[in-house]
């Protein structure tokens, strides 16, 4: 605990236009990896635009290691297959996080983040202030793929007894 800076909770909400990998579709699934951790999504069979709504954990110890975001296909008698992947870019989101923004109204957007070259996302992308939480909704553009995206929402979780991002 006394390393941990926190949590990062990333909900994996839905995948959108996926490659096929198999003659009636995919069966995809998302792996997260953050140094030596791996979190799994479950496999949404023969589905090209799946909804995993999945909510995956991360303990973060350092806010500079990267977090990479992976798509497979299942596969039962192979390999599973590459369908992309994504870098999840939170410098932006903890920036906000550590402004402490605890007084302003519900809906409030702190910050929106563009897409560009250092970063995986499709679309602008909102940090917003709701409900008593600081949430950001992403589409990234996978890589590595002729076309593949995944929404996410990420959400910062302060553990008592860890070192906190202030």
């Amino acid at each position: 605990m006394e390393n941990m800076m926190g949590l990062l909770r990333i909900r994996v909400r839905r995948g959108m236009e996926l490659v096929a990998r198999d003659t009636t579709g995919s069966d995809p699934f998302v792996v997260v990896t953050m140094a030596d951790q791996k979190l799994k999504t479950l496999v949404v069979k023969n589905h090209c635009s799946p909804e995993w709504n999945d909510d995956l954990t991360l303990s973060i110890k350092d806010l500079t290691t990267p977090i990479k975001l992976t798509v497979y296909d299942k596969d039962t008698f192979t390999v599973d297959d590459a369908l992309g992947e994504a870098d999840i870019d939170i410098k932006p989101y903890i920036e906000c996080v550590k402004a402490g923004t605890e007084k302003l109204p519900d809906g409030s957007k702190i910050r929106s983040v563009s897409p560009n070259e250092e970063n995986c996302l499709d679309t602008e992308s909102a940090v917003v202030w709701n409900k008593g939480k600081i949430t950001q909704d992403m589409v990234l553009r996978l890589k590595n793929v002729k076309s593949g995206k995944v929404e996410i929402q990420i959400e910062w979780i302060d553990v008592p007894g860890s070192k906190g991002l202030r």
